[in-house]
């Protein structure tokens, strides 16, 4: 409190009880279980107002401008409350999210305003000054929400539901506009800032009504688990071109509460500055983005330098959508859009900023939208009312425009209510937009409250309801299988790998390792870094060519005789190739070149046996440099004169283990590009698994389950797979013999590192190492 003379009075003390005076607390505390949370829950509370009217205090202080004090506890306070709530909310089936918005009700004017007002806004001024620093946390916030939104969006499904996505947006838009304005044009003067601008007041009401927050619906969607359900595609999609639309009709009103009539060059500029920004992203900048992420991995050596290129490409095409007149969330999403398909590294940046921005942005961003709202006007019978009926009249209008636009997007009536459901959320789009019609005189105070309480009701009813709406909407085959191949998938090896590493020589093992390393990555249209192992002098080769430039060559010939239906994806862009050139031993620059992170590195060198028929020492140094899985291919036969000969046949040893899983994976990929059949081979002997041999029924059944997986793996790429079990002979003999009488030119075994100075897999694969006639790819955890 001031003193007499305006000083600080720094021995002044909070009243009694608001500053460690709980005496009594502690000589009653209950018993019970239930009753012990609940106490304890109810002095964490005490202890965060106690801590608050520490910070009243001090904040009394005279200090003028913005408080570093005041805004750390705004954050953990926001953190904590929006957390705790979050929880309880989790735990009843509803979304975090909705407890952080109700965390910010209650530290904002609605109820601890209206408890202890000198507290709230003490922690909570009203000051520009601090409200900025909060807001610009919050405003981060939103961008970053929207970078991972854009990243978990497949462009192929939205191309898929472009007609209906586009269909709602414009009709998701038009019935509540026209609702929300023939509202506004029949409210009382009492709620009116000037009856003579009636009309702004109509627009801006209109507007608050009309659009579904993109923020808001793409965080409980993907909270929810539906954000790869085709709903779920589509109802963020919608968002994002509402949202878009929204934009474009705030700037209309914007000039025309400026200077009184439309601005028809603005508004034009909005318009077509979305469209070329969206054209320009979607093909130069695709490119763009992957280059800087590609670049900035491979050549900084700094703590997390990805990141960093993903916020600065982020905030640049935020920046960019700003001055064509566009919402910043825009150019965040589309930055994640395009992130979320660089073909590296899109799921390492994904775990390392998901976990900041839930834990720390989203509370803050969320509770910032709760503080926003004074429901304590809802007191009086007349508003009340009132704002019951804009909540009934911006529900309808958005559930008749979603609903119709659905049905003309071929969506069926059940589909279409699930739909509007999931884009009744207003949200802060609708704060925002309130906001700025409170800042021009276009809207009155109680008229606000009115927005923002239709605003949080909408999006707190949004979830149950989209929920309930959606178990009622039979999902349809296609989508089934999509979701079931999607989460089959996410178990595998190589629908995961997301860049390879080619380590190389120019004898024919090595093209002939070029060749296989070039379907895969063909396959799975992912890069490859090629790293020569030597320069070749006696080949006879082009001198214009570097080994290094024959290599590449090598690699994106044998991909570009892939079969277009056996391609993950549809794009037919030439295979991204990347030579490195080095100066460094062997075993160097392969541990030099894996810092860059590869999920799969290719051996193929001309001394790949020893005279023992062990692993060269060539081949262990290479694997010795590298910690992450292995394909070490030794060629025999036809594929050392040939070295672009086609594997005729593949044969697979299974045994049930991860590893001979991801050599299944590889070898179906591989033969799935030539449309060759694979043997999927069984041996079951006692000994050679982790226990004793299981017998009669136990064991059939071990066996038609290891079979069952493979074949269904084979079956999801189109290839032909036969199965084939052996019983009571070493594995080594059965691996052999069935290579020799089926005449398998390729078999693909699955193995894992075994501790020594050597490379060593263990006696199996040196047995077919040692023996095979033809090739041999061991694919090596």
């Amino acid at each position: 409190m001031p003193c007499s003379d305006g000083l600080p009075a720094r021995n002044n003390r909070p009243p009694s009880g608001l500053r460690g005076e709980f005496p009594s607390m502690t000589s009653s505390l209950p018993t019970s279980s239930s009753a012990r949370q609940s106490a304890r829950a109810g002095a964490c509370a005490i202890a965060a107002l106690a801590l608050g009217a520490d910070i009243a205090w001090a904040a009394e202080g005279g200090q003028s401008g913005p408080s570093e004090v005041v805004f750390l506890a705004q954050l953990v306070l926001l953190m904590v409350v929006g957390r705790l709530l979050g929880e309880a909310m989790n735990r009843i089936g509803q979304p975090s999210v909705m407890g952080m918005l109700l965390g910010g009700i209650m530290l904002g004017p609605s109820v601890l305003g209206a408890l202890w007002p000198d507290l709230q806004h003490a922690l909570f001024p009203r000051t520009p000054e601090q409200k900025a620093m909060l807001d610009g946390i919050s405003q981060f916030g939103i961008l970053l929400l929207l970078l991972l939104t854009g990243m978990e969006t497949d462009l192929k499904l939205v191309r898929t539901v472009g007609k209906a996505a586009l269909s709602i947006s414009v009709t998701g838009v038009a019935v509540p506009f026209v609702c929300g304005f023939a509202l506004g044009q029949l409210l009382p003067d009492s709620l009116i800032p000037d009856s003579d601008r009636r009309l702004l007041t109509s627009l801006f009401l209109g507007t608050a009504l009309s659009i579904s927050s993109i923020k808001i619906v793409a965080a409980i969607v993907r909270e929810m688990g539906f954000t790869r359900r085709n709903l779920g595609q589509i109802i963020v999609a919608s968002a994002i071109c509402e949202d878009s639309i929204g934009w474009v009709i705030i700037a209309v009103i914007f000039s025309l509460a400026q200077a009184g009539t439309i601005d028809l060059v603005s508004a034009s500029k909005s318009v077509l500055g979305t469209a070329v920004f969206l054209v320009a992203s979607f093909t130069v900048g695709r490119r763009i983005v992957y280059f800087l992420i590609q670049s900035t991995n491979d050549h900084f050596r700094s703590d997390f330098p990805v990141i960093t290129t993903i916020l600065v490409i982020m905030g640049a095409m935020a920046l960019t959508t700003h001055f064509i007149g566009v919402h910043t969330v825009l150019g965040a999403f589309v930055s994640g859009v395009l992130i979320g398909e660089s073909p590296i590294l899109s799921k390492h940046i994904d775990e390392q900023l998901r976990g900041l921005i839930l834990a720390f942005f989203m509370p803050v961003f969320f509770g910032i939208a709760g503080l926003s709202a004074d429901l304590t006007v809802l007191t009086q019978p007349a508003l009340f009312l009132m704002t019951l009926g804009v909540i009934a009249i911006a529900s309808f209008g958005k559930f008749a425009g979603a609903f119709i636009g659905g049905e003309i997007g071929g969506m069926t009536r059940r589909e279409a209510f699930a739909l509007a459901c999931g884009m009744n959320a207003r949200g802060s789009t609708e704060v925002i937009i309130a906001t700025i019609g409170l800042s021009m005189g276009a809207l009155t105070q109680n008229l606000f409250t009115m927005i923002v309480t239709m605003a949080i009701a909408t999006t707190m009813a949004m979830p149950p309801m989209l929920r309930w709406a959606l178990s009622r909407v039979p999902m349809r085959k296609a989508e089934r299988e999509r979701l079931e191949r999607e989460e089959f998938e996410a178990r595998g090896f190589v629908p995961n790998l997301e860049r390879l590493l080619l380590a190389v020589d120019e004898s024919p093992n090595g093209k002939f390792t070029a060749a296989l390393a070039g379907v895969l990555a063909g396959t799975c249209r992912i890069p490859i870094t090629v790293l020569p192992l030597a320069e070749e002098t006696k080949s006879g080769q082009p001198e214009d060519k570097s080994p290094g430039d024959r290599v590449e060559e090598a690699v994106k010939t044998a991909a570009s005789e892939i079969k277009p239906a056996q391609r993950r994806d549809e794009e037919t862009a030439p295979l991204d190739v990347t030579v490195r050139r080095h100066d460094a031993s062997t075993e160097e620059a392969v541990a030099q070149e894996a810092k860059k992170g590869y999920d799969l590195l290719f051996v193929g060198v001309e001394n790949t046996r020893a005279k023992n028929g062990a692993f060269h020492a060539d081949v262990s140094r290479i694997a010795a440099a590298f910690a992450g899985p292995l394909a070490i291919v030794a060629g025999n036969g036809d594929h050392l004169d040939k070295p672009r000969a086609i594997p005729a046949r593949i044969l697979v040893p299974v045994t049930g283990s991860e590893v001979s899983r991801r050599a299944a994976e590889v070898a179906i990929a591989i033969a799935g590009a030539y449309e060759r059949p694979i043997t999927a081979l069984y041996v079951s002997t006692p000994g050679a698994s982790d226990g004793p041999r299981p017998s009669g029924f136990r064991a059939r059944r071990q066996e038609q389950a290891i079979m069952k997986e493979i074949v269904e793996i084979a079956d999801r790429h189109d290839v032909t797979a036969s199965t084939e079990i052996r019983a009571d002979v070493a594995p080594r003999d059965a691996i052999l013999t069935e290579a020799k009488k089926s005449g398998h030119d390729l078999i693909v075994m699955g193995v894992s590192r075994r501790s020594g100075d050597k490379l060593f897999f263990g006696d199996t694969a040196a047995g077919v190492l040692e023996k095979s006639p033809g090739s041999i790819m061991f694919v090596a955890s």
